[in-house]
């Protein structure tokens, strides 16, 4: 495979339906009201400059079905902006991280204490913090990608880093990845735009730098043309390639979950999908019932009703005016008659507090549901101290979507720590054999105290465990070597390392 030679759009327009969803399910991730109204077209252009509703909205395609949605709908004439937007978009892909990498993953090498000891030492520097934002970046755009990186002015070892989805161009066989090329632009000026291209392939990465504009790629110039590629110019071959020192792809890619929208396209039908993917709407819909129940409180200021005689003048010419949050005044255009003393009318709307808070919180409830998580994930329910065993329970269906992405995430994350002791060893020089190592995931649910004290007491009673297996019930988080000494304290306190006469044959 090579890298493009003709100036082609950018990104490829087979990728354009998955990058439309990608934009989409960013920018309720980013939960930031403003690109939801530029996404959805309910922007005004400024204070009281929209109008309700607009011609797009009586369309029959696409554009008209979006512009429908609440987000769409611009601010009324004369109104401020007053659209509230609730971050769960967040929330859940926050969520899906704490279930996968709460607690760092554990990675074993069989057979091998050298290259157990560097894994130890590359896996314990900002592995974990990498991980969780890989895992909620794939959460949020349905897939990310693992590479491992080094920069020997840097740090002295090698580390994984995560390309986001929407920054790549991947090529499938038989829905395992076999070549994906990274982009990102690394210059703008005067309608050119500047892209480094690297392209991942089984051995090698190949680079190349581009001058073009917003939606061509533009024509192949040398990596020395811009200080952002012009450090690999040294490094590469002829064919502007680096040998990775790895035998297979040193990119690994993690689907989010099974594509729903794109089974059917061969181009994008494996790159996963979002766990916002399908709530848009109902995101939307609490979105609008939040903003209606500030809008109740708005409205439910309490207001005395005055003629307009009696508000405050600005002047001969200019009318007269008055302060929203102002206790005292709410003008009317009447004129106070002076047999009918002082005309004062007092006005209270009714908050409807229930109905907005049972509204929010089933729509709260269906998103999560709809997402692939338990309430109870994310603190609905009630904050009542339960077991472990319990909380599994509730959580059950939060469980079950954590079982289902840890399947994707074992084995693409084992190729990533290979080919990671691959690069130390090619790089670094380390005394390592590159090789996956097993992983065990850490359970996100820890068992209190008194319950595992409980369980270990009965066991003990029962002498269906020994010493050794009891502690490491308690403290599952310790080596071996804290293990033994435990169990060495615990014989020692409490008689048991002292040797039986009769097993020894004193008495015999």
């Amino acid at each position: 495979m090579q890298l493009p030679t003709s100036n082609v759009p950018w990104p490829p327009p087979r990728l354009k339906p998955a990058l439309d969803a990608m934009q989409t399910w960013d920018t309720w991730w980013s939960g930031d009201p403003d690109r939801l109204e530029a996404l959805y077209g309910g922007g005004s252009g400024g204070y009281g400059g929209g109008r309700d509703p607009k011609p797009i909205q009586f369309s029959s395609g696409v554009m008209g079905r979006i512009a429908r949605w609440w987000w769409g709908t611009p601010t009324a004439p004369g109104e401020r902006r007053t659209k509230l937007h609730v971050p769960i978009a967040g929330d859940i892909c926050g969520g899906s991280a704490d279930l996968l990498f709460s607690e760092p993953p554990q990675f074993t090498i069989d057979n091998h204490d050298a290259t157990q000891k560097r894994l130890d030492v590359i896996t314990d520097e900002g592995m974990l913090a990498t991980l969780q934002t890989a895992a909620e970046v794939g959460a949020a755009l349905g897939g990310i990608y693992l590479r491992p990186v080094y920069d020997q002015d840097v740090a002295d070892r090698p580390w994984l880093h995560a390309t986001h989805a929407d920054r790549a161009v991947p090529f499938f066989t038989w829905n395992r990845l076999s070549a994906v090329i990274f982009w990102r632009v690394v210059h703008e000026e005067d309608g050119q735009v500047w892209r480094h291209l690297e392209l991942h392939e089984p051995e090698r990465i190949v680079h190349g730098l581009y001058q073009g504009t917003g939606g061509k790629l533009g024509r192949p110039v040398p990596l020395e043309d811009h200080p952002a590629t012009a450090v690999y110019a040294p490094e590469v071959n002829a064919e502007g390639a680096i040998a990775t020192g790895y035998k297979g792809l040193d990119v690994s890619y993690i689907p989010n979950q099974p594509s729903r929208r794109w089974r059917c396209n061969g181009d994008i039908a494996d790159l996963g999908r979002s766990d916002l993917d399908g709530v848009e709407p109902l995101m939307d819909s609490l979105d609008e019932t939040y903003a209606s129940w500030m809008r109740d409180i708005r409205l439910g200021k309490g207001r005395i009703v005055v003629p307009d005689a009696y508000l405050q003048s600005n002047g001969p010419g200019r009318g007269a005016s008055w302060n929203p949050d102002q206790e005292a005044f709410a003008g009317i255009n009447a004129l106070a008659r002076g047999d009918q003393g002082v005309q004062l009318t007092v006005a209270q709307f009714d908050i409807r507090v229930q109905e907005h808070r049972d509204t929010a919180e089933d729509l709260v409830n269906q998103i999560l549901r709809s997402a692939g998580y338990s309430g109870q994930t994310f603190g609905l329910g009630g904050d009542a101290a339960v077991t472990a065993t319990e909380v599994t329970a509730r959580e059950r269906r939060s469980m079950t979507t954590r079982g289902r992405k840890i399947l994707r995430w074992r084995p693409a994350l084992a190729q990533a720590i290979e080919a990671l002791l691959a690069v130390d060893q090619t790089v670094f020089g380390s005394k390592v054999v590159p090789q996956p190592p097993t992983i065990e995931f850490e359970d996100s649910v820890q068992e209190d105290a008194l319950s595992l004290a409980n369980t270990v007491n009965i066991l003990g009673q029962a002498q269906a465990a020994s010493t050794e297996v009891k502690v490491r019930m308690v403290h599952p988080e310790w080596d071996d070597t804290q293990v033994q000494a435990e169990v060495d304290r615990i014989h020692k306190e409490t008689g048991a390392a002292t040797p039986d006469p009769f097993q020894s044959g004193e008495y015999a």
